[in-house]
């Protein structure tokens, strides 16, 4: 079988998750971060006979899988990211805000499939729907977070929040969500424009 691209990045995640298993930070934090990652790549393997997604889609899922399996590990607060933190001056570490960016990655293969699928023959819906599904996805999970945190224990429900200290912490994920889901659509529409010659 001839490996392509999707194999490599599926290769490449293998042994990072593996790598990143042992011993993590927080053993329920790191398994609970990775469940939605499992699901993720798993749903994308299982479904790869029937719709190859292009390399431009499985290479923005794979720069959020990366980033979300290392802040697993450490847990998003604690990921060693201080370079970052010294050189603009920031207060709190800003893994997190870089990981909910690429979030608004996956609005490249929602239009990607809206476009493929032949059933919206509409530009600014395939463009619209893309970037406004990774929004309501944005608020939803912060919201199905704050639950967690509620219910379980106050360390780890912190833990797992990473919030450090901000009160508008998931108001300011969620625009960093919005603003790679606007970001990747514009990409998508960049690649895309002679095969996006719909009515508006």
């Amino acid at each position: 079988m001839r490996f392509k691209f999707a194999h490599y990045l599926f290769g490449i995640y293998l042994i990072l998750s593996i790598v990143l298993a042992i011993s993590p930070y927080d053993r329920m934090t790191w398994f609970i971060e990775n469940f939605v990652i499992w699901v993720l790549v798993g749903g994308l393997v299982l479904t790869y006979r029937k719709f190859k997604f292009s390399n431009w889609s499985y290479s923005f899922m794979f720069i959020f899988v990366v980033l979300h399996t290392i802040g697993g590990h450490y847990t998003f607060e604690n990921v060693p990211f201080s370079f970052i933190t010294d050189m603009f001056g920031f207060e709190r570490n800003m893994f997190d805000r870089l990981a909910h960016f690429c979030v608004g990655f996956f609005a490249y293969p929602i239009a990607e499939l809206l476009l493929r699928s032949k059933k919206v023959k509409s530009r600014a819906v395939i463009l619209m729907f893309s970037a406004f599904a990774i929004i309501a996805w944005a608020g939803f999970y912060e919201i199905m977070e704050w639950i967690y945190a509620v219910v379980s224990n106050p360390e780890l429900g912190a833990a797992f929040l990473g919030s450090q200290g901000d009160i508008w912490d998931a108001q300011k994920d969620i625009l960093m969500d919005s603003l790679g889901a606007l970001f990747a659509t514009l990409i998508f529409w960049l690649k895309n424009r002679s095969k996006l010659n719909f009515p508006i």
